[in-house]
């Protein structure tokens, strides 16, 4: 297959198998200088071994780039996605598809910092990241080239891959001899298990999945019989505080991570429906994620006017579609952002959370900005709110079906 011609180009690179075979394909089938950017976005992997794969590939030390990216991954994406509510059909907290613009924002930097023409990624063809990265490419540097080797290679299946490797002395774990069990994509948000043993939708996720060395959350039917509460505080949308102690981001989100992983929360058996318009199952672990959603809509509830929080409803599943399908920097999204961001002036405030057996349970919320009155609402106070005034409001809103049912009688008499 004939290739344009490439200079320079900076690669996604994780280390692990597909990235090194990648990497080595980019060097022979084009021939150029290849830059590795490794981003740490709180998967809780040791990166550094990255550096010495990638030297030992032939990549200069000047051209290795490793990233501890968890502070702007937490504050700059995920507690924006969060100010909204975000639900992916009704369920998927977007663990994934949150982190590719990020990663696709940091390659497009050190493009630019490093004067290379091209960027890669590892994203196979039939999957959304390939959407993700891409669109995010072309937004940040529109006449960038993209190699994605999934869609170009003629390799046909795992062995092929792996007698590249050897064949380059590319290292192959033991355990990536053969077929690997099931897929994992993992950041600070969430983990997410794909393919193979789970490709069954009607069978349940096995244990081999659920109950990994490396899984982020423990099942309910293993977590502690004793409940925990929890406090969390609230600035204009954002977490700030855990039992009142302030930390930064992706220290509060590690901080419910374990909170949820103690007590089992977060495990989530979903079939989605991808971009590219198939169907997909996953298995996914996110348990810090869960308790911020259920924390931040709490605060809400006594924060927001009813209208707000109704309109919030109602563009939520449109922002979530569109952070699913990889358009973050579109201007659609930023538009959206802008009307989420403006809601959460006044959410601010305290809201206690009780934590047992998988379960987020709301069990107190306070703030100086609540519209919530108890000298109206309450059974044993006037507070100036007149329940004869209600007659009206009944009746006109009352009206219209009136009119119908007086058509409806006479129209059964001529009938």
């Amino acid at each position: 297959m004939s290739q344009s011609k490439v200079n320079k180009v900076v690669l996604a690179y994780s280390g692990g198998l597909d990235t090194s075979i990648i990497l080595k394909w980019l060097q022979e089938t084009y021939g150029c200088e290849v830059v590795t950017f490794t981003a740490d976005l709180g998967q809780g992997e040791e990166l550094e071994p990255a550096r010495a794969k990638a030297i030992k590939a032939g990549v200069k030390p000047e051209n290795i780039f490793i990233d501890d990216l968890r502070e702007e991954f937490v504050r700059d994406f995920v507690f924006p996605m969060f100010r909204a509510n975000t639900l992916y059909e009704g369920q998927y907290l977007l663990g994934t598809s949150i982190a590719r613009p990020l990663i696709a924002k940091r390659q497009i930097e050190i493009a630019n910092l490093v004067g290379a023409d091209a960027v890669s990624h590892g994203a196979t063809g039939k999957g959304n990241d390939q959407v993700r990265f891409e669109v995010s490419y072309y937004a940040l540097k529109p006449d960038v080239k993209v190699i994605a080797p999934w869609r170009e290679w003629e390799f046909e299946g795992r062995p092929a891959l792996l007698d590249y490797a050897r064949k380059h002395g590319i290292e192959i774990a033991k355990n990536k001899e053969q077929d690997a069990p099931f897929s994992i994509d993992a950041n600070l948000l969430h983990t997410s298990s794909e393919g193979l043993v789970l490709e069954d939708p009607d069978v349940e996720v096995p244990d081999i999945v659920s109950k990994r060395g490396d899984r982020r959350t423990i099942t309910p039917e293993e977590a502690p019989d004793q409940a925990e509460t929890v406090t969390l505080s609230f600035e204009r949308g954002d977490l700030v505080a855990i039992n009142g102690k302030p930390m930064k981001a992706h220290e509060l989100l590690a901080e419910l991570n374990r909170l949820g992983a103690k007590h089992g929360i977060g495990g989530l058996d979903l079939v989605e429906n991808r971009y590219v318009g198939m169907k997909s199952r996953g298995y996914y672990e996110t348990p810090g994620g869960t308790i911020l959603w259920y924390g931040h809509r709490a605060i809400e509830s006594i924060t927001l006017d009813r209208g707000a929080m109704h309109l919030k409803d109602e563009l939520m599943p449109k922002y979530a579609t569109l952070i699913y399908n990889g358009f973050w920097w579109t201007p659609e999204r930023l538009m959206l952002q802008a009307a989420i961001d403006a809601s959460q002036e006044s959410v601010t405030g305290d809201v206690k959370l009780k934590l047992y057996k998988g379960g987020v349970r709301t069990i107190g919320r306070a703030s100086p900005y609540s519209l919530y009155s108890k000298k109206i609402v309450g059974f044993d106070e006037a507070g100036g709110y007149n329940q004869a005034d209600a007659e009206g409001f009944i009746k006109l809103n009352a009206l219209r079906l009136r009119i119908m049912a007086e058509r409806d009688k006479k129209r059964g008499k001529n009938e």
